[in-house]
């Protein structure tokens, strides 16, 4: 049980980091203004860790 949990969180982390890097990447190629970063970083990592959480609940249950 506590070999499944630290396998998700360094999976989670992993997720987390490329997710971020490639939303760094699309808003430097759509040439979004600075201002509007911070709210699509904060709204797209907040989706990652609902979809990360019901399925780390999906596995949990199964």
């Amino acid at each position: 049980m506590i070999s499944v949990i630290i396998v998700f969180i360094i999976f989670s982390g992993v997720i987390l980091y490329n997710i971020n890097r490639m939303t760094n990447i699309l808003c430097i190629q759509k040439e979004i203004p600075e201002e509007r970063h911070p709210k699509i970083f904060r709204t797209i990592n907040i989706y990652i860790t609902i979809l990360l959480i019901s399925s780390y609940i999906e596995i949990l249950f199964t």
